[in-house]
């Protein structure tokens, strides 16, 4: 059974990149746009393969999910022996609980789209809940990047790892834990999906630099608070940021530009533009998900790349 990559338009260049660390010449779908928005992926040269079809689910969430959910049933109608949906930034996976009557359970919704389009095994990192393989009706492998962000970070002596909200805690351990700093914790209230109000600051900063961090970047502004919080606090104003995915949405330039950010880094789960107002730095998931795959399709272990507790 042949491994073949599939490369939604979401992120082409990591699917080519994951390709070629498996020595494969990715499939490139047609994917046909109708002027009320619709799409029509097609896509052939599957029958009897190990299918992994590469499709983050960033903005547009909606027309990226979408793709992923008609890729699958694609691959599936082409004969594809196995399929599996290797999304590196799963959208609605904040969705995990009612936070009050009448809402969904966004992820839940969405993984079982999946499962129905063809999906028979998930493939995400560092997902936003932790919850996340609980929901879903197939296996899931969570990796994570966190030790490749914690190669590339830089910190200074007596830096300090602050986690942005009680959320954020288990990610900021595992960073202590792999740079050997000590943990603080930012107290925070979301006032909207845009707006964030930090309290209190629950450990030592005053006078240290800190490194921020969390598993995503939207419109910026549970980092911001967070910065502001430990700055009134006294932290030094050398100040590191990192996460997995790097949405920027909405202000998040312009937010993170004004706080004077020394390093910035996040991976390529979700295509990055240049951004020179940022001291971004973008390091690549391709070897992690070409290593998942390449384990996946031998049927070998795979602990040392997944999330663990």
């Amino acid at each position: 059974m042949q491994v073949r990559i599939v490369a939604g338009t979401a992120n082409r260049a990591l699917a080519a990149a994951v390709a070629a660390s498996l020595e494969k010449v990715p499939v490139v779908p047609e994917v046909e746009r109708f002027p009320d928005g619709e799409l029509r992926p097609a896509v052939t040269g599957l029958r009897g393969a190990d299918v992994y079809v590469i499709q983050p689910t960033g903005p547009p969430v909606g027309d990226n999910l979408m793709e992923l959910l008609l890729l699958c049933d694609a691959c599936r109608r082409s004969g594809a022996a196995r399929i599996t949906a290797l999304v590196p930034y799963f959208g609605y996976a904040r969705q995990d609980r009612r936070t009050r009557p009448g809402e969904p359970v966004g992820v839940r919704v969405v993984a079982d789209a999946l499962v129905s389009a063809g999906a028979e095994r998930i493939v995400v990192v560092d997902p936003h809940t932790v919850e996340f393989e609980a929901v879903c009706g197939v296996p899931v492998e969570t990796l994570t990047a966190i030790p490749l962000l914690a190669d590339a970070l830089r910190p200074a002596p007596d830096s300090v790892v602050v986690a942005p909200d009680l959320g954020a805690v288990p990610i900021a351990e595992r960073y202590a834990k792999l740079l050997s700093r000590p943990v603080a914790v930012v107290r925070k209230t979301r006032l909207s999906g845009a707006s964030v109000l930090a309290g209190e600051v629950v450990g030592d900063v005053a006078g240290r630099p800190v490194i921020v961090v969390d598993d995503m970047i939207s419109t910026g502004g549970t980092i911001e608070a967070a910065v502001e919080a430990v700055v009134a606090q006294g932290a030094a104003r050398e100040i590191v940021v990192t996460a997995t995915h790097g949405l920027f949405t909405g202000e998040a330039v312009d937010r993170l530009a004004r706080l004077g950010l020394r390093q910035l880094v996040v991976t390529d789960t979700l295509a990055q533009r240049d951004t020179p107002r940022l001291p971004l730095e973008v390091c690549s998931v391709a070897p992690l998900l070409a290593e998942a795959v390449r384990r996946l399709h031998r049927d070998e272990h795979r602990d040392d790349l997944l999330i663990r507790a």
